[in-house]
């Protein structure tokens, strides 16, 4: 193995040693079209189309699982503080910028005593410095884990990983994000103050724009502990005043009570669909199911936290060390509006800004500035700004520069399978299971934003030459489907 000198890392080195094995083992790439051949009769499927992939996995060592590791206890410390503070006072409330809707989603009761259940934080790590900026945060409907779970298979069954885990110890993220959150999860009910002893759980989700491949995997996880698991369109629900129900389940069992949901229903989703939304709502309101996350995650999935964490009295709740690590690693973000933000400024320098919704996902109207003329580009803000798109709020934020690895994607075209390495830029997603560190979902892209859209792959997360990781979520015993 060869490390650079200039690096804080070992990534890079094991990055190189992994692509000579390609050379070494798959020279005629075989191996490569193999793996697409795996995937393309897997569950890495999304509106029946095979997700794009990597053939070369995001080698990460103990320098960076370490630093991982602390951004995730610090961060989730950090958002619980702020979520806490929301609930608990209304003054501290007109830090947010929320529609009444959803304003009355954050505020449905909880009873249980997870703040933040599960969050993906997303952030561009430069592994020579060790330096990061965050990108977002998932609170809602936060997913991925299954793309990362088939990639590792099919990477795992080639020659060029055989020979290089055959010099080094190698882990993955697998068993932590599936059989870790399905423990995590029921440990979280039973603090639950309506807790029953058998409960049936349900993921609910608006199923036309929802993950479902993952779901099935997980439900498997689920009625190997011995519990009664379903998937259920919003839609699909109803209650009485006592009970809520789900009718024709997508997945398991069919007009069943609910007694526990994993919401993965985006709140802006749910606001949107009000009216249908009524039977969830008016359940969590009468507290007749326990809603794991709540709707209070909307604090952290809404990009407003990006601003609010620089708002004075944000920043009176944290401790000094907390507002250190705030200014380290969140770039600045403003209302794209004429009185928070130099409208000129950012006009002026089309490289150094990024315009996002509000509260969106899968990078829907999003606009990084290097990406267009300064003349398109100003049309962007002038046609963003101050509720200029039909009175949708929009923030600008200070662009981060993604740091670059070779990699070779797959994309299930032919020449992928002869195809020199590529530089593409890095966003790493790190799962927080109630506050600590489980996996991270690894996305490579060619363009200033990171989306399969845009030529954006996924790429199997590995670990190499490091201590036992995510240690909490070991599963008990060799009963996981996640394997196969």
């Amino acid at each position: 193995m060869t490390e650079s000198t200039a690096s804080k890392t070992n990534n890079s080195g094991y990055t190189a040693e992994y692509l000579r094995a390609t050379k070494t083992f798959d020279p005629l790439g075989l191996g490569r079209r193999a793996c697409w051949e795996y995937l393309e009769g897997s569950t890495s499927r999304y509106n029946d189309i095979t997700v794009y992939s990597a053939y070369v996995p995001r080698l990460f060592d103990q320098t960076t699982y370490d630093l991982f590791d602390r951004y995730c206890t610090t961060t989730h410390a950090i958002l619980v503080k702020v979520i806490e503070k929301y609930l608990g006072d209304p003054a501290f409330r007109d830090v947010f910028a929320y529609s009444d809707r959803i304003r009355d989603l954050i505020l449905l009761p909880r009873d249980y005593d997870s703040v933040l259940p599960l969050i993906r934080i997303d952030l561009f790590l430069n592994e020579d410095t060790l330096e990061a900026k965050f990108c977002e945060f998932n609170a809602d409907g936060s997913s991925g884990m299954n793309e990362n779970r088939e990639i590792n298979i099919g990477v795992e069954a080639s020659e060029p990983f055989k020979a290089f885990a055959k010099e080094h110890a190698v882990q993955n993220c697998v068993r932590a994000t599936f059989d870790g959150w399905v423990d995590e999860f029921l440990r979280i009910y039973d603090t639950y103050r309506f807790k029953v002893e058998k409960p049936h759980v349900a993921i609910v989700d608006f199923l036309d724009h929802a993950v479902v491949e993952e779901f099935k995997v997980f439900g498997k996880l689920f009625e190997q502990r011995g519990i009664g698991f379903s998937v259920f369109d919003v839609r699909e629900l109803r209650f009485d005043g006592e009970k809520l129900v789900g009718g024709n389940a997508y997945w398991g069992k069919s007009d069943v009570p609910i007694d526990a949901i994993w919401r993965r229903a985006i709140s802006s989703d749910v606001a949107e669909r009000w009216e249908e939304s009524q039977p969830l709502i008016e359940a969590v309101r009468a507290r007749k199911v326990a809603l794991i996350g709540s709707f209070a995650g909307h604090i952290v999935h809404d990009k407003q936290i990006f601003r609010a964490l620089f708002d004075p009295r944000v920043q009176a709740i944290l401790t000094e060390e907390e507002n250190d690590f705030v200014a380290r690693t969140v770039p600045f973000t403003a209302f794209l509006e004429s009185d928070a933000v130099d409208l000129a400024e950012v006009k002026r320098d089309p490289a150094a800004w990024i315009i996002k919704p509000f509260d969106s996902y899968g990078s829907q109207n999003v606009f990084a500035g290097r990406d267009f003329s300064a003349e398109e580009w100003s049309a962007i803000v002038d046609g963003h700004a101050d509720g200029a798109d039909e009175g949708r709020p929009y923030l600008v934020q200070r662009f981060c520069t993604p740091y670059a690895t070779e990699t070779i994607p797959l994309y299930g075209k032919e020449v992928d399978y002869t195809a020199p390495p590529r530089a593409f830029n890095n966003l790493s997603g790190l799962y927080i299971y109630n506050g600590r560190f489980a996996g991270v979902f690894s996305r490579l892209g060619p363009n200033s934003i990171i989306l399969g859209a845009k030529g954006g792959v996924t790429a199997p997360s590995m670990w190499v030459d490091c201590a036992p990781c995510f240690p909490r979520f070991q599963p008990n015993g060799d009963r996981s489907v996640v394997e196969g």
